[in-house]
């Protein structure tokens, strides 16, 4: 079992920033894809961004390339996500979660998931 904690959501001004971060502990080798998806009020949960285990590769659904970068510090089972230039359409819960899997970029491929952390974007 792995056990995912987000932290750093909040509200912030259109054009802002913050830096959501999520915890590891417990199997941790079972963390091998780390991902981030949001979950906007009424709308299913999107994939937002991926890295594999080494940082190598990376991905990025299309709304959020050049505005996010997805970072991870295996030494402190943590992983991150850098939002710069935020818009309203960002606002949703974001969930970080977890997959032994080498690489996934959809929902069903991940196993763990963090409880959520709120992120809300005014205009």
């Amino acid at each position: 079992q792995v056990q995912l904690v987000e932290s750093g959501g909040g509200l912030v001004q259109a054009g802002g920033s913050l830096r959501l971060s999520c915890a590891a502990s417990g199997r941790t080798s079972s963390s091998n894809t780390m991902g981030w998806f949001r979950q906007a009020p009424g709308k299913e949960r999107e994939f937002v961004a991926a890295i594999s285990w080494s940082g190598s590769s990376t991905d990025y659904t299309d709304s959020v390339k050049g505005r996010f970068t997805i970072s991870r510090d295996n030494a402190q089972k943590t992983v991150y996500l850098q939002m710069n230039s935020l818009k309203p359409e960002d606002t949703a819960v974001y969930y970080c979660a977890a997959t032994p899997r080498p690489w996934g970029s959809r929902r069903f491929e991940y196993d763990y998931w963090g409880q959520g952390t709120q992120v809300t974007v005014s205009s």
